[in-house]
């Protein structure tokens, strides 16, 4: 595993010498070191976040200074792990000078690295503006998750012979536009392997088969934190859920029980200190160091 900063030219080499990329998307620092901790090649902070952080039913109300505020969590707890920022619904797809004007901010307010868009030959004048301007663009293609009404819900796309032409034809747009990797979304294996051997760019697989350069899922997916939908390609690499569920089973009893806080948990086990007699005979501590972040880690010392 390499230990420097994964940057576009080190992703774009993976389509030729591997090995594949590991995408997973991060809302918050904390998630974000964790999973940078374990490996991951790209983190993603995806529009997703409408759903699976703010109950939404998808993807559309997410705004741009929402997507900022998150990026510049994540951008404070990743190391390693390049980290792009999904473009929300309708801060690209007016003009190219709105998605320019759209992508900027977020390189400058929310610390990303890349911008994600989603669409094909329509919006490559929009990537190759961005592009233009400096700004890495991932393309994203198939199921679009802010085209959901129109394509009259999460449907696999790319199932005919007609619509998949357009899905390659799209593919070789945004590489032509200058994207330097394309996630391809909900479609059939065998159409994600064409479009993979079709492109010099990566492909970023999400229910899209195994023959994809890299592949993504959303964190609480493959965490088992989020039970309300469990897509077809989604793998459980734990069940975090369950656990924390449990725990605060276990929280909520030893509260109630009075087990918690136990001594071990406590400050001033010893006798209480008698109060000074006069503010004169009074000698006040030195003070001390800033303490950890969560409270003071052992006794007072003074």
């Amino acid at each position: 595993m390499a230990s420097g900063k994964i940057t576009v030219p080190e992703l774009r080499a993976r389509k030729r010498n591997g090995p594949k990329i590991a995408v997973l998307t991060a809302y918050d620092a904390t998630i974000a070191r964790l999973l940078d901790a374990g490996g991951a090649d790209v983190l993603l902070v995806g529009d997703s976040l409408g759903m699976v952080v703010q109950g939404l039913p998808n993807t559309l109300p997410v705004t741009l200074d929402e997507i900022c505020y998150h990026g510049r969590a994540v951008a404070r707890g990743a190391r390693r792990a390049h980290v792009v920022g999904d473009m929300p619904f309708m801060t690209f797809q007016v003009s190219p000078e709105r998605a320019l004007d759209a992508a900027g901010r977020m390189m400058k307010e929310g610390a990303f690295e890349a911008v994600k868009l989603e669409g094909g030959a329509r919006y490559a004048e929009h990537v190759r503006a961005i592009v233009g301007a400096g700004i890495p663009v991932m393309g994203h293609l198939g199921l679009l998750p802010q085209s959901v009404h129109a394509m009259g819900g999460f449907r696999v796309q790319g199932r005919d012979e007609s619509s998949a032409q357009a899905l390659l034809a799209d593919a070789r747009a945004l590489e032509e536009a200058g994207a330097y990797a394309i996630v391809l979304e909900g479609m059939p294996s065998e159409l994600a392997r064409r479009i993979t051997e079709v492109v010099s760019v990566p492909t970023i697989g999400i229910g899209a088969g195994p023959h994809c350069d890299g592949q993504v899922l959303v964190c609480y997916d493959f965490l088992g934190m989020y039970s309300e939908v469990r897509p077809k390609f989604v793998k459980r690499f734990a069940e975090i859920g369950e656990a924390i569920v449990e725990a605060t089973h276990r929280y909520v009893a030893e509260v109630r029980s009075a087990a918690f806080p136990a001594a071990e948990h406590s400050f001033g086990g010893g006798p209480l200190r008698p109060k000074p007699l006069s503010e004169e005979s009074y000698t006040a501590p030195p003070p001390r160091s800033a303490g950890p972040a969560y409270g003071p880690a052992d006794e007072d010392p003074s």
